[in-house]
Parts: C-alpha cells; structure tokens; sequence
C-alpha cells in the first residue's frame, strides 16, 4: 500500500535531490530538501480535508487528482503561478518575467522578482486567506456527527442554521483586515471579494453537480437490487462526470490557496525560482500521496477528530495570512500550527476508539471529553 500510493513521490524526490546536486551542488541539494520539508508541514492539513472530498470521487477521478492535478500543482502553482503574479504586477511580459525571475536577486532588492512577488503579496494574501477563511466558516457553522472541541462548536454550529453567517463574518474580518492591516485598503478589498466570490462559485457547482451525480448513482444502484450505503453499495455511489470534474476543480483552488503561504515563504529561504518550484513541487507530491493513503486506509473513518484538526488548522492558517498583509509570521509558526492542531486531534481520536471499545456493549456510551469533544 505505502510504496504503491508513495512510489511515485519516492522517484521524483530521488530524481530532483540527485539533479539539484548535479546542477547545483550540495547547496542546491540542501534547499531543495528543506523546502520539500516547508510544504509537507505547511499542507499536511490540506491533505486532510483533501481526503474527505476525494473519498466522494470514483477511482478515476481519484487517479486524475493524483497525475493530472499534481501537473497542475506543480507546474501551474509553484511555477507558473507567481510569473503570473510577477508579470501582472509589474506590467511585464511573459518573456521578460521568465527573463527576471532567472536573474534570481534578493528580495530587498528593488526590480527583482523576488521583490516584485513580495510587493503583491497583500493582495495574493487578501485572495488566498478569505478563501481558506471561507472553507473553515462554512464548516464551522454547520451542524457535525461529532464535535471535537464541543464547548466552542456546538454554539457555533447553532448559529449557523443563518445560511448567510459565514458570508457576513467573512466580509466583516475583510473589511477589519484591509481597514486594519493594508497599506492599499481598496487593493485588499477587491482580492478579498474576489477570494469570497471564487469560494462560492466553485464550492456551489461542486456541490450542485456532485447532488445530481449522486443520484444518479444511486438510481443506477436501485436497478441492480443494491441498497446505497449499505454494504459495498457505498462504493457504488460516488461522484462522477460532471460532478466529480466540479469536485475536482474545487480541489485544485483549495490546492492554490494553501499554496500561497508555501510560494512566499520560499523567498525566505532562497531567490531562485527553479530551486523553488522543484523543493515545493516535491512537497506537493507528497501530499497529494498523503491525501489518497489517507482516501484508501479509511483513515478519516478511524480517526474522526483528524476533519476537526485539519479545518482548525485552515482557519488558523486564513487568520495568519490576513496578518502578514501587514506583519511577518515565521514559516516554522505557519507550519507547526498546522502540525499541532492535527497531533491535538490525532490524540484525541485515539482515546475516543479506546472509550468506545472498552464500551462496545453498551449502547449509551458517549464521546469523552477529550479537549472538549462530546457527543
């Protein structure tokens, strides 16, 4: 199963660790490693969330996110993604984006790429944080099986039953960010907005196509004498078609956005375009792994608190990139945030299947209050 999901993700590693050697020394070979290392602890919870929307995807929609999607990961995100930026920014062709960012120079120095891509990251941040604050309100504010921190999100789930709140929350903290925090306020606004509008957009056609694709299958498992969900029916019943290519693309904006914190933290640790790309491409591959083990083992099944860290973790990562539209925050902070709120719900995920199997005969039996969690 490991080296299956993995083997891919274990030859690229090989291949761009050997050939940043070649071409680049042991410099080059000890960068790429460290920012492979960045995306890993910057994602992890990307993976998370990522498992609970492939899971509703059939095998070769799975398969498409796990090629295709990673060429759009790599390519269109940790490459092409801030040439764009770049060359819109600074009012420069294609060519002569390509032209800059090969230059290289440092990120204090005017004219250079990596400066051009630090001048616009208020508005990248602004786009990148009220769509992951989006995606932690909406699940924040619907009603779950379980509760993790159950003194906080049960409230919060009741208050949601106001379709409209994760909207008005979301619009009030931009208005506080860009009003707060934003040299250029009108500049934040616009990329908030556009955030907000892009969030909606892709997540209701994703849930409008997955609706139809669903029931769709359904009805073809009702023609052939199988209950869904029950039994191996379930697997029967995944998005497809229209619904899945909508599931897909949501995945791949969700991607973007996680990716955002990775790309301009890389200028951090080095100016080279080329060096970035390939240590965060490498990461991606890893969470992209990440996320179909976690699909195929049923870990999200298991370990029910792993959702409730990994959203916890995104809203947290929504916050802090608001906050360095004004003020620097470490990458290791970024990271180990992340990492944290997934260990917290790990634990906790472990003792409540101890709970419950030292009660299994008894139907009563409630979630411990790990942190919080209750049923």
């Amino acid at each position: 199963m490991v080296l299956r999901t993995f083997g891919w993700s274990f030859a690229i590693t090989a291949i761009a660790l050997i050939g940043a050697f070649i071409l680049g020394g042991p410099q080059a070979f000890l960068l790429v490693a460290i920012l492979c290392v960045l995306e890993i602890s910057l994602s992890f919870d990307n993976a998370v969330v990522n498992a609970k929307i492939l899971v509703r995807m059939n095998e070769f929609w799975q398969k498409m996110f796990l090629t295709i999607g990673i060429l759009i990961a790599v390519f269109g995100m940790r490459l092409l993604f801030p040439l764009v930026i770049v060359s819109v920014t600074a009012g420069l062709g294609p060519v002569e984006a390509v032209q800059l960012a090969a230059e290289g120079g440092d990120v204090d120095t005017p004219g250079t790429y990596a400066y051009l891509l630090n001048e616009a990251h208020p508005t990248i941040a602004a786009f990148g944080g009220m769509f992951l604050l989006m995606l932690f309100l909406d699940w924040i504010f619907e009603d779950k099986e379980h509760a993790w921190l159950a003194w906080l999100e049960r409230p919060l789930a009741k208050l949601g039953k106001l379709d409209v709140l994760a909207v008005v929350m979301a619009l009030i903290a931009l208005v506080l960010t860009a009003e707060l925090l934003a040299e250029d306020p009108a500049d934040v606004m616009v990329s908030g907005v556009l955030g907000i509008i892009t969030y909606l957009v892709v997540n209701g056609l994703g849930q409008l196509f997955e609706s139809q694709g669903l029931e769709e299958a359904e009805a073809d498992a009702t023609q052939v004498g199988v209950v869904p969900g029950q039994g191996g029916a379930s697997a029967l019943v995944k998005a497809s078609g229209k619904a899945a290519f909508f599931l897909f693309l949501y995945l791949e904006v969700l991607d973007a956005s996680f990716s955002f914190d990775g790309v301009i933290g890389a200028f951090a640790i080095t100016q080279d375009i080329f060096i970035i790309a390939t240590g965060l491409g490498v990461g991606a591959m890893y969470i992209r792994s990440t996320t179909v083990y976690l699909v195929r083992k049923g870990t999200l099944q298991e370990f029910v608190y792993l959702e409730h860290g990994a959203h916890w973790a995104i809203g947290a990562l929504a916050v802090i990139l608001l906050v360095t539209i004004q003020y620097h925050v470490p990458e290791l902070v970024t990271g180990l945030i992340g990492v944290a709120f997934i260990g917290a719900a790990f634990a906790s995920s472990i003792r409540l299947r101890k709970v419950l199997a030292a009660h299994k005969d008894d139907d009563e039996v409630e979630e411990p209050d790990t942190v919080g969690a209750a049923t």
